[in-house]
C-alpha cells in the first residue's frame, strides 16, 4: 500500500469543494484515501474562520494530532483554508509540529507542498491574492475526488467585493474574480459525460458573476460589453447541457438580485425550484450598519418577484441575531420580516465577532449574551413555524427525490432530496443506489424533513462507483 490521507473539512460549500480538489491533487500524486484517521499518513484540516470558535476547533484538533503524528514515523499534518489564510505564521508558531500551512489562493499547490515538507521540513505558504493569469486559482480547474458521483460543485467565481461589517470572507478570499464563461460550461459538459446529473454553481457572491469580465472587455475596447452580471446568461447556458437533470446555485446577495435571474430560473428546466436568499436582519437600521446595500422592503419586493416568476419556489435564508447595537425594536422587525417571508427553512446565527472586521471593533455596542440567547430562541420559533407550515402543505404530493443514502438513524430507511432541497425519508421496496431518482408520496411533515411512501424508481445512476480503500 502507498501513503494514505484523510481530509477533515470545516465550513461552507466553497471549503467542501476545496477539499475535493485537495483530495484530487493528493490522489494524483499517488496517495490513497482512507476513512479512518489511524490509517492515514497525511491529515488535512481544511479550515473555516466565519465563526468565533473556529480558532478553538483548529488548535484543539492540532493538540491531539500532535500525539497522532508521533505514533508513526513519516506522518504529516496539513492546515489549509480560510483560518490558515487569516492566521498565517501563527499556525506554525502555536503548533510547530504542523508540516504544511497553505491558504485559499494556492490550493493547487497542496500536493507539491506536502512533498516539499517531506524533503525539507515545515513550510508555510500564504499568498496575498490569487494569481490572475493562473488558471489553477479556480478550484474547479483542478482534479477532484467527490464523496459521490451524481452531484458536483462548480466554482464560477472566487472572492467578494462586498464589505459586510460582520464578514471576514473578503479578507481571506480576496476580490471577486469570475471564471471564463466557456470554461464553466465545458466543465459541466465534462461532468455530465462522467455521469453527474446535478451541479451547484458556487461563488461568494454568485449572482454578480461576470461583472469583472464585462469591465475587462470594455477596457479592452469591446463596445458591446455591458457592465452587468452575466449570471442569468450562465444559468441558461449551463442548464442547456444535455443530460443535466438538476442545477442549483449558492450563495447570492440580495443587493445584486435581478429580474433577469428569476426569468432565467423559470426558463431553465434543470434549475431547481429553490432560492437561498440571505436576509441577515429585517431592520433597515441594522442592515445599514452591516453595509448590506438593501432595505427590508426591497428584499421582500424581490422575493415576491422570484415567487411570481418561479412556481413552487422554496426559499431559505441566513439571519444573524445580536449584531452590535441591535435593539428590541430591531429584533421585532426581523421577526416581522421573517414571518412575512414565509421561509421553508433558515440558518440562524448568533453574532460572532471576527478579528479584522468592522463589527468586531464595535465592542461598546455588543449585546448582552443572555439577551441574544433569548432573542435567538424567539427567532427560531418564527422560522420553524413557517417551515412546518410549508412542509405540511406538501403532504399528499408526489415528489421526485435523488437518493442520498441510508438514514443515519435507521439504515433500512433511505434519505432523498427534492428539487426544493427538502430532505425526505422513505422505505424503498428494494435496495436503491445512491444517485438514483425515485418518486415518493409525502405522508407526514416535520420542520426539518418530510416522510414519504416510496412509489417507483425513475432513473438509475449513471456515474462511476467510487470504491473505498482502507489501509491495513
Amino acid at each position: 500500500m502507498g501513503r494514505s490521507y484523510i481530509v477533515h473539512t470545516f465550513g461552507c460549500q466553497m471549503n467542501e469543494h476545496d477539499s475535493e480538489r485537495i483530495s484530487g491533487l493528493l490522489e494524483a500524486d499517488g496517495l490513497i484515501a482512507v476513512s479512518d484517521q489511524d490509517d492515514a499518513d497525511v491529515v488535512v484540516l481544511n479550515t473555516c474562520c466565519i465563526r468565533e470558535n473556529a480558532d478553538n476547533k483548529l488548535y484543539g484538533s492540532l493538540g491531539w494530532l500532535r500525539t497522532w503524528k508521533h505514533e508513526r514515523e513519516g506522518r504529516q499534518i496539513v492546515v489549509s483554508g480560510c483560518l490558515a489564510q487569516k492566521d498565517r505564521d501563527l499556525v506554525a508558531a502555536k503548533a510547530p509540529w504542523v508540516d504544511v500551512v497553505l491558504g485559499t489562493h494556492n490550493v493547487h499547490r497542496a500536493a507539491e507542498l506536502v512533498q516539499h515538507a517531506s524533503a525539507h521540513g515545515q513550510i508555510t505558504e500564504i499568498l496575498d491574492a490569487a494569481v490572475l493569469d493562473d488558471h489553477a486559482m479556480f478550484p474547479s480547474a483542478l482534479p477532484a475526488v467527490r464523496d459521490n458521483g451524481y452531484n458536483a460543485w462548480v466554482t464560477i467565481q472566487i472572492g467578494c467585493d462586498n464589505h459586510c461589517a460582520f464578514c471576514i470572507v473578503p479578507a481571506v478570499r480576496g476580490v471577486e474574480i469570475s471564471r471564463p464563461f466557456d470554461d464553466i460550461v465545458a466543465e459541466v459538459q465534462s461532468l455530465v459525460a462522467d455521469g453527474v446529473t446535478e451541479v451547484t454553481l458556487l461563488g461568494q457572491n454568485v449572482n454578480s458573476y461576470g461583472r469583472d469580465l464585462q469591465l475587462a472587455a470594455r477596457q479592452a475596447g469591446d463596445a458591446d460589453a455591458r457592465l452587468r452580471p452575466l449570471f442569468a446568461d450562465l444559468i441558461g447556458a449551463v442548464g442547456s447541457v444535455a443530460g443535466l437533470r438538476r442545477m442549483r446555485f449558492t450563495s447570492p446577495h440580495p443587493k445584486d438580485m435581478r429580474p433577469d435571474t428569476f426569468a432565467a430560473m423559470a426558463a431553465t428546466p434543470a434549475m431547481c425550484e429553490h432560492l437561498h436568499y440571505p436576509l441577515q436582519s429585517g431592520s433597515d437600521r441594522v442592515l445599514a450598519l452591516m453595509h448590506r446595500g438593501y432595505t427590508a422592503e426591497r428584499y421582500l419586493e424581490r422575493l415576491a418577484q422570484a415567487r411570481a416568476a418561479v412556481p413552487d419556489l422554496a426559499v431559505s435564508t441566513d439571519i444573524i441575531v445580536g449584531f452590535p447595537g441591535e435593539s428590541e425594536a430591531d429584533l421585532q422587525r426581523t421577526l416581522e420580516v421573517a414571518a412575512a417571508a414565509e421561509y421553508d427553512y433558515a440558518y440562524t446565527f448568533v453574532f460572532s465577532p471576527r478579528e479584522g472586521t468592522e463589527a468586531a471593533a464595535m465592542v461598546d455596542h455588543f449585546v448582552d449574551p443572555a439577551v441574544v440567547a433569548e432573542r435567538f430562541q424567539r427567532l427560531r420559533v418564527v422560522v420553524e413555524h413557517s417551515a412546518l407550515l410549508k412542509h405540511q402543505a406538501r403532504i399528499g404530493r408526489v415528489e421526485e427525490v435523488v437518493v442520498e443514502g441510508p438514514s443515519k438513524k435507521d439504515p433500512s430507511v433511505m434519505s432523498g432530496r427534492t428539487r426544493q432541497n427538502k430532505l425526505v425519508h422513505f422505505t424503498p421496496t428494494h435496495p436503491l443506489r445512491v444517485g438514483s431518482y425515485a418518486t415518493v408520496e409525502v405522508v407526514s411533515a416535520a420542520p426539518h424533513h418530510l416522510m414519504g411512501r416510496f412509489l417507483e424508481l425513475v432513473a438509475e445512476p449513471v456515474h462511476r462507483r467510487r470504491i473505498a480503500v482502507s489501509a491495513g
